[in-house]
């Protein structure tokens, strides 16, 4: 699936950035997700924002789903907070 987002950050104790996925594509997702969950309602997942592809597992959050974005991704494709992108995903199986 492809969709755009915002890139925000959390100031928890351990500060990370995420792109949230709307809400159309977070309803596919959690459709799917009792086939591929892990625990927690982690879902694994492929994912490509420019020229750089990676994987991790979205987190679930009040209805909707997070990609977190390593500080690696964000310094090869040069994106901060209030940068909008296009994100290409594909769940694991």
């Amino acid at each position: 699936m492809s969709f755009s987002g915002e890139i925000w950050t959390w100031r928890g104790p351990s500060p990370y950035h995420f792109v949230t996925v709307p809400e159309e594509e977070s309803a596919e997702l959690d459709a799917a997700s009792s086939l591929v969950t892990y625990g927690w309602g982690m879902i694994p997942v492929a994912v490509r924002i420019g020229d750089t592809a990676w994987r991790t597992s979205l987190f679930p959050k009040e209805g909707r789903y997070l990609v977190p974005l390593k500080d690696a991704v964000r310094s090869a494709e040069d994106l901060h907070v209030g940068d909008v992108v296009s994100v290409q995903l594909d769940v694991d199986i």
